[in-house]
């Protein structure tokens, strides 16, 4: 839905094209106005203006004007010009400036509409291009490196998509060069910087580095690198389509300790390296960066300028860790997110590899529970509320110890306290929306009478006019401005109906700066004229002033 900005010195012209178009029929969810090209272009400022209808004449500065400044700073927004005056000049300059149309007034509403549904055709179409496969294949092509990396971590992490959506994605980001269906890791570790040149602009070492590693693999494997959390260099590659040879785990532990001495030789720095033997691709890569990163910590530690086997560790003996539990993103991220799908279906990922590889282990459930425990403690407490409250009975079974016997009684546990967790908050988050909504709907009938405008209703809450707009609109179903223009003509019902009031005044009480922009939204709206209404009113009730 677009968003339309009505411009013209004639209030009364802005005021009745605003109150008595059907906008939202011709695609259109929020119509502001301005009354010179000055307030327009101060709204352009504020808002995300799809679409300008501007009068040609005005006082000042003028339409064509007017449009000639959105043309430079809002290239993309459309504008229609509206002209008393049928002077060709005039429709030369528009079509110079890019109107999307220019219509004589007094416009139809047919026409007017018919244009704006074009404006937001055209839209519609501009962007359909800047996000097509040309425009995407440019921007990929920019970024190739850094989407790769982001890839490539992704995959390390765990978060492994569809086979075909992966495969999808590497063929876009050109990496269909090597055979992936297994792949070694090499990691590296700067362990002293290039003193002699300076601590700055550290970046070139890691570029160094890749294109040395590219030189040695690059005639046999295809080579995709990243850098990972810890600042290490992850390599992942896999033997190359058009190689003769396959991996020979000989010849790549060879090549890794060649780049160690190059790097050594050529470029005066000291790196730790550390390989593993080939994995199947994708599902096993995950558990060998995981038991990397671990030896580095464990078997080499501070040690500098070290070449390692993963096999020669010994690391794999003992309990696994679990790696769900711990894999990013983490869960009080998801929780501060709000991100509850997600959350389940992270408890679910732990739960399936603690049956699996821990069932009998009262450690590793306790390594759960007491995860989980403080992660939903956290929740609650910065929501301002006690974790008793929310778990009621449940509470109890977190004060025994051990709380939990068998992964099930936890699984059902933890389930059930994040669902609650869940409704408490998500009751929290309506009841607020629900007040705010009140409030706005009490500050419009206040003001109903007064200064009130969506930016004033906006002010008065603190918020954003649009997000106030999309707000109002979530939690009604209606837009403002439908809920304000009610709220004038149910006001008009009263005067109208309560008062001796003139019908210029109760126009001019309720913000219309023209009595004939007020008589035709109320014909509108009850299919009268205002003195209709009050002559009929009058008849039902004799006695009521009708002037």
């Amino acid at each position: 839905m677009a968003q339309l900005l009505i411009v013209d010195d004639e209030a009364h012209v802005v005021d009745r094209l605003a109150a008595t178009v059907d906008w939202q029929a011709a695609g259109v969810e929020q119509v502001f106005k301005a009354y010179s090209g000055v307030e327009a272009l101060e709204l352009l400022r504020q808002f995300s203006i799809d679409i300008v209808v501007s009068d040609i004449r005005m006082p000042g500065m003028s339409g064509l004007e007017l449009i000639a400044e959105i043309r430079g700073s809002w290239p993309k927004t459309k504008c229609i010009l509206l002209s008393g005056y049928s002077d060709f000049n005039y429709a030369k300059e528009a079509i110079r400036h890019q109107a999307e149309a220019y219509l004589l007034k007094p416009v139809k509403e047919e026409e007017l509409t018919a244009a704006v549904r074009s404006a937001i055709g055209k839209l519609e179409e501009e962007w359909e291009e800047v996000i097509s496969q040309q425009r995407l294949s440019y921007v990929v092509k920019e970024n190739l490196p850094l989407m790769r990396a982001s890839l490539l971590l992704d995959l390390l992490q765990g978060r492994i998509p569809e086979e075909a959506a992966l495969r999808e994605k590497m063929g876009m980001l050109e990496l269909s060069g090597g055979e992936w269906s297994r792949c070694s890791l090499m990691v590296v570790r700067l362990d002293e910087l290039f003193l002699q040149y300076g601590p700055q602009n550290p970046e070139w070492k890691e570029y160094a580095i890749g294109n040395m590693a590219g030189e040695l693999f690059g005639p046999r494997y295809a080579i995709w690198p990243a850098k990972d959390a810890y600042g290490y260099y992850v390599y992942a590659m896999a033997p190359r389509r058009d190689s003769p040879h396959g991996h020979d785990a000989a010849w790549f532990e060879r090549t890794a300790a060649d780049l160690q001495t190059a790097v050594s030789s050529y470029l005066k720095a000291k790196i730790s390296v550390m390989v593993c033997k080939e994995g199947r691709f994708p599902e096993e890569i995950p558990g060998l960066y995981g038991r990397l990163v671990d030896s580095f910590r464990g078997r080499i530690g501070d040690e500098r300028e070290l070449f390692m086997r993963l096999e020669d560790t010994g690391l794999d003996a003992g309990i696994k860790p679990l790696e769900s539990l711990y894999e990013p993103p983490a869960l009080i991220r998801l929780f501060d997110a709000g991100k509850w799908s997600e959350m389940e279906n992270k408890l679910q990922r732990v739960f399936t590899e603690l049956e699996s590889d821990g069932a009998g282990s009262q450690e590793l459930l306790l390594e759960v529970y007491f995860t989980l425990a403080g992660a939903y403690a956290y929740i609650a407490h910065k929501n301002g509320r006690q974790l008793s409250d929310l778990l009621g009975g449940d509470y109890a079974a977190m004060t025994e110890a051990p709380p939990f016997r068998s992964v099930n009684q936890l699984k059902e546990w933890s389930l059930r306290t994040l669902r609650r967790i869940r409704e408490d908050m998500q009751k929290e988050t309506k009841d607020s929306r629900a007040d705010l909504i009140r409030s706005i709907q009490r500050y419009v009938e206040e003001q109903i009478t007064g200064s009130l405008s969506l930016q004033a209703v906006a002010d008065r809450v603190h918020l954003h006019p649009v997000y106030l707009s999309k707000l109002y609109k979530l939690e009604t179903g209606e837009n403002l401005s439908d809920y304000m223009q009610a709220a004038r003509m149910a006001k008009a019902e009263e005067l109208l109906k309560g008062s001796s009031a003139k019908i210029y005044e109760i126009a001019a009480s309720l913000g219309y700066q023209r009595p004939h922009s007020f008589n035709f939204a109320f014909k509108k709206q009850f299919g009268m004229t205002p003195q209709e209404y009050r002559d009929l009113y009058a008849d039902v009730q004799p006695g009521t002033p009708t002037k």
